[in-house]
């Protein structure tokens, strides 16, 4: 009787043990303040990231000037002005106005006094209606520290030419940079052939005339 109630004692004490054991090992450790030493706080430095500035007005303005050769008049300087509105991140339609003079041919030079036009009528401007369209939108780099947007575009467009006391329907065809330096400052290098069909020298034929200018447009 007596061995049978020891056993009964040291097995429950045996079963004290066990569960206290279990007890501890699935609590929590807990520091001295109370937090849960069992969270990891990650310690992560963020970054400052300030978004880009995109200016999401449509119209662009400005002017331009450079170098206009008119077929058998010479190469004069060339300014003018033009408005664009962007249709979308591919497509713009842009209007524009320039003007230029012309030199003597080279008829009128060697006949020594014969001009075919009078000093007024040497005046050439134009304006045109073209759609364009961004090839390669991407950015720019000067330096190691500075980008800036860009696009190599294409238009094709019509117009008239008003030169010599004529008026003479014109096909425009060019491409062009553009690079933004601000949010709402670009400047443009254009190139341009704008042909028209002309008799001024007695043979009907189509002229070629090409212009190379650079501009600064302003978004709004």
């Amino acid at each position: 009787m007596e061995s049978r109630i020891r056993s009964i004692l040291l097995g429950a004490f045996l079963l004290i043990i066990s569960v206290g054991s279990l007890t501890g090992c699935g609590s929590r450790l807990t520091t001295d303040d109370g937090a849960d030493s069992s969270v990891i706080e990650p310690d992560v430095a963020r970054r400052e990231i300030e978004p880009p500035k995109i200016n999401t007005n449509d119209f662009e303005i400005g002017a331009y000037a450079g170098l206009m050769s008119v077929e058998d008049f010479g190469s004069n300087a060339v300014y003018g002005a033009q408005l664009a509105y962007h249709v979308n991140e591919h497509f713009f339609v842009q209007g524009t106005y320039g003007q230029t003079d012309t030199d003597p041919t080279s008829f009128e030079v060697l006949s020594g006094g014969a001009q075919l036009l009078t000093d007024d009528q040497r005046s050439l401007s134009y304006y045109d209606l073209s759609i364009g369209y961004n090839l390669l939108p991407g950015e720019a780099f000067i330096g190691s520290g500075r980008s800036f947007n860009s696009a190599l575009y294409m238009l094709a467009g019509v117009g008239n030419t008003d030169f010599a006391d004529d008026k003479f329907f014109t096909l425009v065809f060019g491409a062009g940079y553009r690079m933004l330096l601000l949010d709402y400052l670009a400047v443009n290098f254009d190139v341009r052939d704008h042909m028209f069909d002309s008799d001024l020298l007695g043979e009907n034929k189509t002229t070629h005339n090409i212009e190379f200018n650079v501009g600064i447009t302003a978004f709004f």
